[in-house]
């Protein structure tokens, strides 16, 4: 295969992903959404269906993963008020590494022209400074920890860094786990009825996210004032 056909099946393949990306978000993705913003019906729902309900929720964040716009907040909450704090937690977790995994293995495979399919140009150079070998493995880490940052736009552009997937999994699996435990502790409060609880984690949540979109914006300030004092 030339060169110039190898490009027109990379581009056809990207085409056919976000029409797919178009249309899962559309056909699943809302109603998923929907259900998952309904915490009564939803409970009822993976009550109803078993091990096979934890399969497909663990289904339904991978898909959240790979679609970058379906938001994952409601499917967090949705997790602790269905299965409770611990096995909430752990389920969106493995959603959250196989999804991670697949997308890191999709952006090596397409490369940049994936990542434009969620994101313009303009974001993906703001975070050029990851590509640093020296700084990658310790901000993706600082910016995956902090509720507020971009999340779903990290789990793409990892692809285009050096690091190694093992590497990308295990910053995903800790990175992870502040905001998550947050929403399914606040999830799990309000499924047994302690609505005080319940309550406080959303404030802390929302506090606590508040300061880490702050904090975001000022490392990428940093950031792009030190690119262009190098240039």
């Amino acid at each position: 295969m030339t060169d110039k056909q190898k490009k027109a099946v990379g581009i056809g393949a990207v085409i056919i992903f976000i029409v797919f990306c178009a249309l899962v978000g559309w056909l699943v993705g809302v109603p998923m959404i929907r259900m998952a913003s309904e915490p009564e019906q939803f409970r009822a729902w993976v009550d109803g269906y078993g091990l096979l309900g934890k399969v497909v929720f663990v289904g339904m964040v991978v898909l959240q993963v790979l679609v970058a716009f379906i938001p994952g907040e409601p499917i967090e909450l949705a997790a602790g008020y269905a299965f409770g704090f611990l096995e909430g937690s752990l389920l969106t977790l493995a959603g959250f590494l196989i999804g991670s995994a697949m997308v890191y293995a999709l952006v090596k495979r397409f490369g940049v022209k994936l990542v434009e399919v969620f994101f313009d140009r303009k974001k993906i150079n703001e975070f050029s400074f990851l590509k640093n070998p020296k700084k990658t493995r310790a901000i993706a880490l600082i910016l995956m920890t902090i509720p507020g940052t971009p999340k779903d736009f990290l789990s793409y552009f990892a692809g285009l860094t050096q690091l190694k997937l093992e590497e990308w999994l295990a910053i995903v699996a800790i990175g992870r786990l502040p905001s998550l435990i947050t929403s399914t502790v606040t999830g799990a409060a309000a499924g047994s009825e302690n609505y005080v609880l319940s309550i406080v984690m959303l404030g802390v949540t929302l506090l606590i996210t508040a300061v880490g979109a702050i904090y975001y914006r000022c490392i990428s300030k940093q950031q792009r004032e030190e690119e262009s004092q190098n240039v």
